[in-house]
């Protein structure tokens, strides 16, 4: 029988111990070890020795591939974050705050699937069947033909799922409540995690099945368990949103069949989640008139343009240190901005307060935002609103110049689809085409000057 040994395991980042301590040495946190018992080295194979294994089927990378079509789930934004649709054969990782609707984004896009004659099975760990219903009954869900269970055995689980049909689409929510019987360690735990995703994703690759795996996440918004988690899988999304906004934005972060950055937007509403297939208008529709402190961004998520409205507001402070709020951007790019701004145009931002939001619940992260965020300073600074019919986007060097973005054609169509006419951008950019009156920016000490008589022209 094999011999078992104590191991002690941060429950955050994975990292082993021989003994236990309080502080984790690789991710910082306190508390997060945990003793788990698995199997010795002499529970391990020690070499091949003479034994052979069985021969792997090699193939040319030139040879046509026999794949299997994408399962469109009906939910069209739930498709374009997932490249296209659902491959059979490929696990998912989704994962958001609690409370945020993964639940019930994933029972809408099961329900939209059984509808097509799909066979799918939804087995929750953390509610009953008569809970599940109760939501379906809500969401008007309740006469699609999906199958239920309520199940944290994973032998249990592919046991039902394992027969001559496996079904084509599977759903465990979540891995953290599911366990494995053979291992000693409570569920939720590194060793727990790691085991039943491993188990989950063979099943998928040798069954055909879709797995969507929901994950909870830790307090810093990353998902919860060892990173491995999300090398494992074929795809990762992120289901994300503020509180006090219905939108929900469903974010790919690692795609193994489709591009990166692509981004789903739903709205919540009281019959469940609502596909918003025009962003930019939603983001913009409670846009008051030219106020300073406000500017229009034209963004690009994945493959998609989307106009976002940035605000900013600058106060005086008699702080010793000046505070600093964010939402919806990166602090240490607010930051940056904000140097720039002193040490190259002047202004003396570093002793104001800063406020800036992303509005509508939208995070923001690419390096084009920087003149967009510039020109809401510099407005809330002066007391200059930026005419309401005007876009800017560009990203900003420490040495001041405002450099060119890519697509910046997708970006001026967008704007001009949506009435805008004017777009402040950076030099050399080209309209592509679009009625679009450009005012080109070479320098930041230009944004500055705009605003210098009182009126942006």
């Amino acid at each position: 029988m094999a011999k078992t040994q104590t191991q002690f395991i941060c429950q955050s980042c994975g990292a082993v111990y021989r003994k236990w301590q309080g502080r984790c040495d690789d991710c910082g946190e306190w508390n997060s070890i945990t003793e788990e018992v698995s199997l010795g080295a002499s529970g391990r194979p020690k070499g091949l020795g003479g034994s052979r294994g069985r021969k792997v089927d090699l193939v040319d990378l030139g040879q046509p591939a026999d794949n299997p079509p994408r399962l469109q789930s009906g939910l069209a934004e739930f498709d374009r974050a997932t490249g296209g649709g659902l491959v059979p054969g490929s696990a998912l990782l989704i994962g958001g705050d609690p409370g945020i609707g993964k639940s019930t984004l994933l029972l809408q896009a099961m329900a939209a699937l059984s509808n097509a004659g799909h066979s799918c099975v939804y087995i929750s760990g953390e509610e009953a069947t008569a809970q599940v219903q109760m939501r379906a009954d809500r969401l008007g869900l309740s006469k699609a033909p999906l199958a239920l269970g309520a199940a944290t055995n994973l032998r249990d689980i592919l046991t039902t799922v394992d027969g001559a049909k496996p079904p084509a689409v599977l759903v465990i929510d979540s891995i953290q409540t599911v366990f494995v019987d053979s291992l000693d360690s409570a569920p939720g735990t590194v060793a727990q995690v790691r085991a039943c995703a491993a188990e989950l994703i063979s099943f998928a690759k040798s069954r055909g099945t879709i797995i969507l795996i929901v994950g909870h996440v830790t307090k810093d918004g990353q998902i919860a368990g060892p990173r491995v988690l999300e090398h494992m899988v074929d795809t990762v999304l992120y289901f994300e949103g503020e509180r006090g906004h219905q939108y929900r934005i469903l974010r790919s972060v690692k795609n193994r069949f489709g591009g990166t950055d692509e981004i789903g937007v739903f709205e919540m509403t009281g019959m469940g989640l609502a596909e918003v297939s025009n962003p930019s208008q939603l983001f913009l529709s409670d846009r008051s008139a030219e106020v300073a402190g406000s500017a229009v961004f034209a963004g690009i998520e994945g493959s998609r343009p989307v106009l976002v409205e940035i605000q900013a507001l600058v106060a005086a402070s008699s702080a010793a240190n000046p505070r600093r709020a964010v939402v919806g951007w990166d602090s240490g790019r607010l930051a940056m901005v904000l140097a720039v701004l002193d040490a190259r145009c002047g202004l003396g931002l570093s002793s104001s307060d800063i406020y800036l939001n992303v509005a509508g619940g939208l995070k923001v992260g690419e390096p084009a935002a920087d003149l967009a965020v510039a020109a809401a300073l510099v407005s809330s600074l002066s007391g200059v609103p930026v005419p309401a019919e005007t876009v800017i986007f560009g990203e900003i060097s420490l040495s001041g110049d405002v450099r060119p973005v890519t697509q910046a054609e997708a970006r001026l169509k967008e704007a001009a689809k949506l009435g805008f006419s004017r777009a402040l951008v950076p030099a050399n950019t080209k309209a592509g085409g679009n009625n679009l009156k450009l005012n080109s920016c070479g320098r930041l000490q230009d944004l500055v000057s705009v605003f210098a008589d009182g009126e942006m022209v």
